[in-house]
């Protein structure tokens, strides 16, 4: 799908995306606090580092020697609300804008998750990364981490129009039935711990 196409289809939601965001921002701010986005490093097309932006879901809680709370502890309810229609992503809306990530592709995952791909894994990033993706819509945060890699590769080797019109239907379906919100046991996705040959 063409980069104007992306931006074109961003343009065509703005009058509905811009004042829901308003309307988040104070909720965000009323239910954790400030700030109210999250700002992370995330790798992008071809390994290129960037920002990524999303709500806040989760609070600043420390234990008594001042670590942070477990996740499943400082997700709030609004902020699982959030994960669950995928509300929290929209920020990222202007890192499309930026040319950073577009709406279809494979999600950009952690930077210290660099070092532990395979070179078959590291392929991932030959496209630029993506909001939603087709490992997204085959199963979210349920699949293992096999799984996943397995998903985006083969979205890289058969990317398409058709395919990315297919994700993005298809996204709507899963945020609509909140379907593979988290993985069994965990708030969203246990950490990748690498597999096979290091990179």
């Amino acid at each position: 799908m063409p980069r104007a196409v992306d931006i074109l289809i961003v343009a065509l939601l703005a009058p509905l995306v811009f004042p829901l965001c308003v309307i988040l921002c104070a909720l965000v701010a009323f239910d954790v606090g400030r700030p109210i986005f999250f700002r992370q490093l995330r790798p992008g097309f071809k390994g290129s580092i960037f920002a990524i932006y999303k709500f806040r879901t989760m609070t600043d809680a420390c234990d008594g020697a001042g670590v942070p709370l477990p996740d499943g502890q400082r997700l709030t309810r609004f902020g699982k609300l959030m994960r669950a229609t995928s509300l929290d992503e929209l920020p990222s809306l202007l890192n499309l804008v930026r040319g950073e990530i577009r709406l279809v592709g494979p999600r950009p995952l952690l930077v210290e998750y660099l070092e532990l791909y395979t070179s078959e894994q590291m392929r991932r990033h030959d496209v630029p990364p993506g909001i939603t993706g087709w490992a997204q819509v085959m199963g979210r945060n349920k699949l293992t981490w096999d799984e996943k890699f397995s998903l985006d590769l083969w979205y890289v080797d058969n990317r398409s129009f058709s395919l990315d019109v297919k994700i993005l239907v298809l996204t709507i379906w899963r945020v609509i039935s909140r379907n593979g919100i988290s993985a069994d046991g965990e708030v969203t996705m246990s950490r990748f711990k690498g597999s096979g040959e290091l990179k």
